[in-house]
């Protein structure tokens, strides 16, 4: 049955200028609306670029190159951002779902075999294999979004590519160094092909439709040598060498979009997305899918179309070749692998084993059989010449790739783990032996209509014999009113509170009800937004936009910091800076060989006591003098430090620890603004932070105060200042002799109505005689309800006042105290 989806004219365009993230239930999540939404996407190219992707049962889309966007456009340039990453404080474990495996064999006997694994957290990491145990010997972060793949070239060269629009090369057996990274793709880049034995080959296909082919060799070759002209051009506006693209007419035309000094091949034909890719050991062939449901076949030496296989009714979602390019194997949307002979042009074989899309697939080194899995969460193994089939394992996420390893098979999920299965890849002969087998059907309803029968096939295997444990990503979270505090929930369903300007889990709740820890936490505080929150890579981003940022500020009092007056007020955003970048700082003084200035000098926050810090104060124009501390608030964990993500001038978006920051980053690297915060104390224009508001005695009070009319103050400023603000008005020109035995003070205060008063900052002031030290008690009401002290003019006008028009604030002398 079809299901028929209209989208009006007005809806779409509100749907294409303003929705960033959109998420869509798992209920709503299928291939054929992956399909609809690939349409929509060709009709908002047109203003604005989208990506869909899929994480923890949500079909999720991103707005694509929201920064650096170098296209023509009427509307204003928006700032580029900064953005931190939460790590845990275990990082030798990914925390998301894994996209691409690649298995690297020793060259020597007793060498130690390594597992390469890309996952949506953006990070890759090398496992080394023993027998009965792995560890983590590196971690490669630079992507600033999913990785999707990745594969090994010649003897040491990783390729990654990711939803950043990027292609990454890396030193496979380093520390987790980024040799190049390639800007070619519009769109994000969904699969990677190599050929085996032509180790420089690499294909790399994307959402734009672009299919292109990497010398790996001469591209990390040009890296050197063009770096210098980069510079210049780059800082002229004038792009490098033209890429050359064939087009589906063969016609070969320039286009001025690469800047790196090397040419990568464009096979372009694909009208739509492509998801997968293959290459011969040779690297003479490269097939291609995608949404169109076609298999197409290139020579990848010139990128040409050689011819296009049709069969599949859905997308296709992963291909194989056999070394000599004879033969290719398909697996789709339509659960269906297909087995097809480029010489003869046709289908020879359909498989139905799958009851749902066939999302990964891996073939023995003769090409004999094939293992696949899916979104059936199941992991078959099939004969391509008797059709005989056998459940191995069946998992409880969905398979997203395989890896064949001698006589095992890792398996990928969206889980965070990766397991390894027996395979008997070098005599699949012996896993029929168990029994259990089945012929795999030629038509998808025919396996699917055995499911509904209730002949499932039994596994072959419970357990796996060996796990890399994941962490469980973080799939929602909740910011609290404090401003400081994100509350999240994971897949496993355990409840944490992170304090974000120091970067740790300060409590593990375990798994307890999310909506009843919220409720729990609930302060009646008024603070506003100054960051948002992204846990699309399975962890907490903290995302800082300039200028609501430095919207939020508190009393430092309020922070506990001790050695500074209480009263100074504290920008949170910009401590957060200085605590995110005093490892930068430290290193830039050191590079630079000279002592950095004043407003530069980041100090440890044990330095803080040692100090006199009352006359610290921030001012938006930056002439006041810069306190230069990071106070304990904000210092962020050297064991689990925070990634910076953000972009600078030059290069595109980057993505490091704050720890692996080495001085040499600048205003190429950093948000300008970013800068002019840490380095010159300067904040960029903000938003009135003042509270304006009416101050009148109660209904039937006879106590008055010298100052009426209007009174403006920070929103921060305290109830107990504004008590304090009344008793200097009422007391300090009267002795005690003229209070009442009651406490009442008799009426009549003289004095002059003083408009638009300021509050200040400063409590009861020094100096007083004795008789006025002695002070009345005072409430302070909004709409008859009394106030705590503690409570700000911001949480008085959110939660109490709840209008728009200027606070109004009564007060009275308590009786009797």
């Amino acid at each position: 049955m079809g299901s028929h989806i209209t989208l009006e004219l007005d809806v779409l365009e509100l749907f294409i200028a303003n929705a960033s993230v959109l998420i869509f239930a798992w209920s709503c999540f299928s291939d054929e609306l992956l399909g609809l939404m690939n349409i929509l996407l060709k009709l908002s190219r047109s203003t604005t670029e989208f990506s869909w992707s899929f994480s923890y049962g949500v079909l999720a889309m991103h707005r694509v190159g929201s920064t650096g966007n170098t296209n023509n456009s009427t509307r204003g340039r928006k700032e580029k951002r900064l953005t931190y990453v939460l790590n845990d404080f275990d990082d030798t474990k990914h925390c998301a779902g894994i996209n691409g495996l690649a298995v690297l064999k020793s060259a020597a006997s007793d060498g130690s075999d390594y597992l390469f694994t890309g996952s949506r957290d953006g990070k890759l990491k090398r496992w080394s294999l023993a027998e009965e145990a792995v560890t983590c010997s590196a971690t490669f972060e630079s992507h600033v979004d999913w990785v999707n793949d990745a594969v090994l070239v010649g003897d040491s060269t990783l390729v990654s590519c990711s939803s950043d629009t990027t292609v990454k090369t890396w030193n496979a057996l380093s520390s987790g160094t980024c040799t190049r990274t390639l800007h070619q793709h519009s769109d994000y880049v969904t699969c990677l092909a190599a050929a085996e034995k032509n180790s420089n080959i690499v294909a790399s296909g994307g959402l734009g439709g672009e299919v292109f082919i990497w010398d790996i060799e001469a591209a990390l070759a040009s890296a050197g040598k063009c770096n210098d002209a980069m510079d210049d051009d780059t800082s002229n506006g004038i792009s490098g060498s033209g890429l050359r693209t064939i087009s589906s007419s063969n016609s070969i035309s320039l286009h001025p979009t690469q800047t790196q000094g090397y040419i990568p091949v464009s096979a372009k034909g694909h009208k739509e997305s492509v998801y997968a890719l293959a290459m011969n050991e040779g690297g003479t062939l490269l097939v291609s899918g995608g949404t169109e449901k076609v298999v197409r076949v290139w020579d990848p030496r010139s990128g040409s179309k050689t011819l296009k296989l049709k069969g599949h009714t859905d997308n296709i979602r992963a291909l194989l070749l056999d070394s000599t390019g004879r033969f290719c194997l398909s697996g789709s949307s339509d659960s269906m692998i297909r087995l097809w002979d480029l010489g003869q042009q046709r289908c020879v074989h359909s498989y139905a084993v799958h009851t749902d899309s066939v999302w990964a697939l891996a073939s023995t080194p003769t090409f004999s059989h094939v293992y696949s899995g899916g979104r059936d969460y199941s992991l078959y193994l099939t004969d391509l010449q008797t059709r005989e089939s056998v459940l191995l394992c069946t998992g409880e996420q969905p398979i997203l790739q395989l890896a064949l390893h001698d006589d095992s098979i890792w398996v990928a999920s969206t889980d965070s783990s990766v397991h390894r299965w027996p395979a008997e890849g070098r005599n699949p002969q012996r896993t029929y032996q168990r029994g259990n087998s089945f012929l795999a059907g030629n038509l998808s309803f025919s396996r699917a209509r055995v499911s509904l029968e209730g002949s499932t096939p039994v596994p072959v295997y419970k357990e796996p014999t060996l796990t890399i444990p994941g962490i469980p990503g973080i799939v929602q979270h909740e910011i609290l009113n404090d401003k400081r505090h994100v509350l999240t929930k994971d897949t496993s369903g355990s409840l944490k509170l992170w304090e974000i300007t120091k970067g740790v889990v300060v409590e593990d709740y375990g798994k307890v009800s999310f909506e009843e820890k919220k409720k729990e936490l609930f302060e009646m505080l008024s603070i506003p937004t100054w960051f948002t929150v992204d846990t699309r890579l399975g962890s907490l981003s903290i995302n800082l936009d300039t200028p609501q940022c430095f919207s939020a500020e508190m009393y430092s009092a309020d922070l506990n910091i001790v050695g500074k007056s209480e009263d100074d007020k504290v920008n949170l955003a910009r401590e957060t800076l200085k605590g995110l970048l005093a490892h930068w700082l430290k290193k830039r003084k050191q590079r630079i060989g000279t002592p950095a200035p004043a407003n530069g000098d980041l100090l440890s926050g044990k330095d803080v006591t040692t100090r006199c810090l009352t006359h610290s104060r921030i001012e938006v124009d930056g002439t006041s003098e810069n306190d230069a501390v990071v106070y304990p608030p904000f210092e962020f964990s050297v064991v689990s430090p925070p990634s910076i993500v953000t972009e600078g001038t030059h290069g595109g978006p980057w993505r490091k620890k704050i720890t692996d920051l080495d001085g040499t980053e600048d205003e190429k690297d950093f948000p300008w603004w970013c800068l002019d915060c840490v380095l010159n104390n300067r904040l960029p224009p903000r938003e009135n932070t003042k509270c304006s508001f009416y101050l009148h005695p109660c209904e039937g009070s006879t106590v008055q105060i010298l100052t009426q009319g209007k009174l403006s103050a920070p929103r921060i400023l305290r109830i107990h200042k504004v008590i304090n603000y009344v008793i200097e008005k009422m007391v300090l020109d009267k002795p005690l002799d003229s209070v009442n035995a009651d406490g009442n003070f008799p009426p009549g205060l003289a004095g002059s109505q003083l408009q638009h008063q300021a509050v200040g900052d400063g409590s009861f002031r020094p100096g007083f005689k004795p008789w006025q030290r002695i002070r009345p008690s005072i409430e302070i009401l909004c709409n008859n309800q009394i106030l705590s002290p503690e409570m700000s003019l911001a949480t008085v006008r959110t939660y109490i006042w709840k209008r728009t028009d200027d606070l109004v604030l009564n007060y009275r002398v308590v009786q009797g105290r």
